[in-house]
């Protein structure tokens, strides 16, 4: 047995499907510790959109620990999170016209959640939160009670309460009126339904299987929750920071979310962050009320202040990943006219892209047989039937030729067995 047998957890599980030893990564490749390359549509579960070791924030990171810049620093005032904080204020907020205040929650996508839930109860003075089904956001116990998929929520070994699932857009295949059931509990008073003090929810379900939220269909449940005075948390750690195009998933939805939160590739290298936007006004947090010990790590706002700048103080880096995701959706739609009798479907927005399969094996087959060419990609969905893609943003053209060739290959010969 190898020491990742030996002495690491069972828990482990990309390893598993892609059982290599990886040793280095540039740009949209890794190469396992044999040189061997692997075109990567994975990106670190949307953590890379910038691919690996992009050199513009490398020489930033290198420059910054040169000098014995500050590495860990709580939630002191440093030089790095100062130039962090006015660059994203300068480059995102400010010319969307979104006015909010930072919280740095800790280092993970489900810190930010946790304290989007927090902040939320603590503002409304309720505890029940509303949820879509399929949803995911982190494996923490709040996260948890907010997350759909029957697996992870039985993993917390407790029950998970304070939340109810409602209906994602097109759960039921456009049989009813958008809200029609939510709106309807929320107005009956005899539905048992408690008073939510938020609902929470994601533009693009990632690991719920590529569901894209139609933007009428987000900008009516931004409509509801207004009428029936309900924050708005947006979790836009996955599909932020570019994924489907503009910076934030649902910008495009006319809306601005009562608080968003941003992880993955929020740092822009890879390195652990995460932030949670909130409205000035809901900025009721007694000093240290919500802290940890990782919420101030310096390098990741280097990276994240040199990401900004360079891909973010124009629009190319948008109107490339949507022109790009286009190709990706021709590219399926071909394959699903190939393949009748396969009943695919293709789903996504920008370069958050999937191909469901009736077969949930099948998709799992089909990522086997890319892995065994050369590509990494991960199955998503409640039963693992959708072919996930998540390449980095900045991929070449030719590189995003070769992985969809791979990708047609790999599904004709799982379909022709």
């Amino acid at each position: 047995m190898n020491i990742f047998e030996t002495l690491e957890s069972e828990v482990r599980s990309y390893s598993r499907g892609w059982p290599v030893v990886f040793d280095r990564a540039k740009g949209s490749y890794l190469y396992d510790e044999d040189g061997r390359e692997y075109l990567d549509f994975f990106a670190g579960a949307g953590a890379l959109n910038y691919g690996h070791n992009n050199p513009a924030l490398k020489q930033a990171l290198i420059d910054y620990l040169s000098r014995d810049g500050v590495t860990h620093a709580l939630d002191m005032f440093t030089v790095a999170k100062r130039d962090f904080l006015q660059t994203l204020d300068d480059t995102i907020l400010k010319p969307r016209d979104l006015e909010y205040k930072v919280v740095f929650p800790g280092p993970g996508g489900a810190n930010a959640v946790e304290a989007a839930l927090k902040l939320a109860r603590k503002v409304t003075g309720k505890e029940s939160v509303i949820n879509f089904t399929n949803a995911f956001h982190g494996m923490t116990l709040g996260a948890l009670s907010v997350t759909g998929n029957s697996m992870k929520r039985g993993g917390a070994g407790i029950p998970l309460v304070h939340a109810t699932p409602m209906p994602y857009d097109k759960y039921f295949d456009g049989a009813y009126p958008d809200f029609l059931y939510f709106e309807k509990l929320l107005e009956d008073s005899g539905s048992g339904l408690n008073e939510p003090a938020a609902v929470i929810v994601e533009g693009v379900q990632g690991e719920g299987g590529i569901n894209a939220a139609r933007l009428d269909w987000l900008k009516g449940l931004d409509d509801l929750c207004k009428r029936h005075d309900i924050l708005l948390i947006l979790d836009d750690v996955q599909m932020g920071c570019g994924r489907t195009g503009p910076f934030f998933s649902f910008e495009e939805a006319g809306i601005s979310p009562d608080i968003v939160c941003l992880s993955k590739s929020i740092s822009g290298y890879g390195l652990p962050m995460a932030i949670t936007l909130i409205k000035p006004e809901l900025d009721v947090w007694e000093p240290g009320e919500h802290n940890g010990t990782f919420r101030g790590i310096s390098p990741a706002f280097v990276t994240a202040a040199e990401a900004l700048r360079v891909y973010w103080s124009d629009d190319e880096l948008e109107k490339s990943t949507k022109a790009k995701g286009e190709r990706i959706s021709a590219a399926f739609k071909g394959i699903v006219e190939t393949y009748p009798e396969a009943n695919l479907l293709a789903k996504g927005r920008g370069l958050a892209r999937g191909l469901e399969f009736a077969d949930g094996d099948l998709a799992g087959k089909v990522c086997a047989a890319a892995f065994e060419r050369g590509l990494l990609m991960e199955t998503s969905g409640p039963d693992g039937e959708v072919m996930k893609l998540l390449p980095p943003l900045t991929l070449s053209d030719e590189e995003l030729g070769k992985g969809l060739d791979i990708i047609s290959e790999s599904i004709k010969t799982v379909l022709h067995k």
